[in-house]
């Protein structure tokens, strides 16, 4: 079913590139498109726009690619355009049933209408066989109804809230779930950091951070800890002067802040300037090179639970690791690592299923036992969920340093 509301929206469209080109093409972030007006922006690589549908298995990504978590989208997409380019680049193992991999992205500008828009799109017009998308878990909501609705199975790389794969048979994903992970963030604070009194601070506007919260909360509360204040910011309102107002008032040992890595490093600018001293312990979420740019000193010494750490010393992220900063030039993200997973994870139930979309690939993607990804071992489970460990890291001058590593 359609989200209330929901109208196509005019598309702005860019010429696909040939694969050969994508290393020339790719060498700095993907910052292309504009998300203003309701626009979502394709680009494309694979065998060339040229080439017959019958002779490429085509991947439809939406993503923020724009707008203001836009490294999400923008990492998550170089991710996935690196697997595709070592799939095609291979004689053999390069194929998906004989055929070279097409991707087209839309940048929905972290907008749930243009997710909405660049979903359908993508299906009814670009005709993909499968979808990736989204980062977050509001957006992949809105998108995955559609892909239920036109039965296209599609993948959310690292969208962590519950529901986002209680929409249906349709949908997957490749990362570990907030009830985890809100553990994880617990369990920290309580055995490593010694903290028995927290405050929590989030967005009620945004499904991620709402719900991010109530595990945090509970699992704290179920350790011994206790909330001494819970105080809530809109989206839309950058000054929450009055909420850390309160918590400083209460004297909290930590302070979770489940969110975005926008509002993170502002609302941590914010308490820094306030003297508020407890250390802030954040979410997935928090995963970008953004996070120090807008924070700076205000978000050093802080944490947050990640799928993985650049610095993790396993052979698959080292390797990783390697090929992403000679194709792009940067140390790739948790969301970068999740796209290439999300990608090569659903290459490799092509290779396996009956057919090339539809029920099949997405009953077979359901199959899936411990696939080895960057970002660790991967199997989908009866919800369509995977069950995965998860790192904490530590911001620390420009490097995200691996502290504790929690299985599930």
């Amino acid at each position: 079913m359609k989200p209330s509301g929901w109208r196509p929206g005019p598309v702005v469209v860019l010429s696909l590139v040939a694969i050969a080109s994508l290393a020339a093409c790719d060498t700095k972030r993907n910052t292309t498109g504009g998300g203003g007006g309701g626009a979502a922006t394709a680009t494309g690589t694979g065998t060339g726009g040229g080439e017959p549908a019958t002779g490429t298995f085509h991947v439809g990504h939406y993503a923020s690619l724009t707008g203001s978590e836009a490294t999400f989208g923008q990492s998550t997409d170089q991710g996935i355009r690196l697997a595709i380019k070592e799939r095609n680049a291979a004689i053999d193992a390069g194929t998906v049933k004989g055929r070279k991999i097409k991707l087209t992205t839309l940048d929905d500008a972290g907008k749930p209408q243009d997710a909405g828009n660049a979903v359908t799109r993508l299906i009814t017009q670009d005709k993909v066989n499968a979808l990736l998308g989204e980062v977050a878990s509001g957006l992949s909501m809105v998108g995955g109804q559609i892909a239920q609705q036109y039965n296209v199975p599609m993948i959310s790389p690292s969208s962590t809230n519950p529901q986002v794969t209680q929409i249906g048979d349709m949908v997957f994903r490749v990362c570990f779930l907030d009830d985890f992970q809100g553990k994880v963030m617990a369990r920290f604070a309580r055995e490593e950091l010694k903290a028995e009194k927290a405050a929590i601070l989030f967005d009620q506007g945004q499904p991620y951070s709402k719900g991010l919260a109530d595990y945090a909360e509970k699992s704290f509360k179920e350790m011994g800890g206790k909330i001494v204040t819970r105080q809530a910011y809109g989206s839309s309102d950058p000054d929450v002067s009055a909420q850390l107002s309160s918590i400083k008032q209460a004297s909290p040992d930590v302070i979770f802040l489940p969110g975005y890595y926008t509002q993170a490093a502002n609302i941590m600018r914010q308490a820094r300037k306030l003297g508020i001293t407890a250390a802030f312990v954040g979410g997935d979420g928090w995963d970008s090179d953004k996070l120090e740019e807008i924070g700076g000193a205000a978000v050093q010494g802080s944490y947050y639970s990640n799928h993985y750490s650049p610095e993790e010393e396993t052979p698959e992220v080292k390797n990783f690791v390697t090929k992403y900063k000679q194709e792009f030039g940067a140390t790739p993200d948790g969301l970068a690592a999740l796209g290439y997973d999300a990608a090569n994870l659903m290459f490799a139930a092509v290779d396996r299923a009956p057919s090339l979309g539809g029920k099949d690939l997405a009953a077979t993607i359901a199959t899936t036992k411990d696939f080895v990804g960057v970002t660790g071992k991967i199997s989908i489970d009866p919800n369509r969920d995977a069950s995965k460990s998860a790192v904490v890291v530590k911001v620390e001058n420009g490097r995200r340093v691996p502290v504790k590593r929690y299985e599930p």
